[in-house]
């Protein structure tokens, strides 16, 4: 019997049923994220001091110890990475909407964006180990940033072509019949009305490499020094975390909860703070 013929009251028992589980996953979902982030802030917490920001990493009992190497390092990193796969992954998902869609192109370029989303993140970190490190003999914060930009691409690519896709064509064809030229209809209307979804990908995207270490430890490795130049190692938060949180000293240990917190912050606030300018400029 199909849920069709069944009487109004099965079937209201199957959509409270339904909303019910619907309810408890997500509550049981939530309840695990604020019991991480409770832990987080409590281990973390009290590694937070100004040391912790100005002064360079020291061996355990040699006085103050911070991480502002790992933190500098970590910016330079993420900001270049950003550079790299950002106006990458925009591009693409610009050509494969608005030039080549419906194309063999552009069905051999969404294939591709789907697998390398899935791709384990390590992956991409040997890769570039192969293709940069190797051949330069040295890990850089360079090759760092090419591994965290390709994981960037993908996200950010697959995002704006789903964004592009949802904008009406009555607002491609209203603003050709009044002779607008393809560039600018795709600059000025089509961008525009997808923006809001681009930037939330692109956060999204932020956010997915914030926490990498797998890609970094066959990449930038790290240092202990304040980095000067991107062909070098270069110290970053989330191998400091690894081989901190790895360590058998309580204050080596600390200071990995407290990276950890700082990693979390970042994250939040930046998605936080881009959905309510997002909404108070109504883009």
């Amino acid at each position: 019997m199909s849920i069709v013929s069944k009487s109004p009251v099965s079937r209201k028992i199957i959509d409270r049923s339904v909303k019910i589980a619907s309810y408890a996953a997500a509550l049981l979902g939530i309840t695990f994220l604020a019991w991480i982030l409770a832990v987080v802030i409590q281990r973390g917490l009290g590694a937070i001091n100004i040391d912790f920001f100005l002064s360079s990493p020291a061996p355990p009992g040699e006085g103050s110890s911070g991480l502002s190497t790992a933190i500098a390092g970590t910016v330079i990193i993420t900001l270049l990475a950003v550079f790299l796969g950002v106006p990458t992954g925009i591009l693409t998902g610009i050509f494969v909407s608005e030039v080549a869609d419906k194309t063999p192109a552009a069905k051999v370029i969404r294939f591709s964006v789907n697998i390398l989303t899935g791709v384990p993140s390590i992956i991409m970190g040997l890769f570039v180990y192969t293709v940069i490190v190797l051949p330069m003999g040295e890990f850089s914060g360079f090759a760092g940033a090419v591994s965290l930009g390709i994981i960037m691409l993908p996200i950010v690519a697959g995002v704006t072509d789903n964004m592009l896709t949802l904008v009406p064509d009555g607002l491609r064809e209203s603003a050709m019949a009044l002779g607008m030229p393809a560039w600018r209809i795709t600059i000025g209307i089509v961008l525009k009305s997808a923006r809001t979804g681009i930037i939330t990908g692109t956060m999204l995207a932020i956010a997915r490499v914030a926490g990498e270490s797998a890609p970094l430890l066959f990449t930038a490795l790290n240092s202990v020094y304040m980095p000067d130049n991107l062909f070098k190692p270069v110290s970053n938060l989330t191998v400091t975390i690894f081989n901190y949180a790895m360590s058998p000293y309580k204050e080596w240990q600390q200071m990995a909860w407290g990276a950890s917190l700082l990693i979390t912050v970042c994250v939040l606030g930046t998605t936080i703070f881009t959905r309510i300018i997002l909404k108070e400029k109504k883009i």
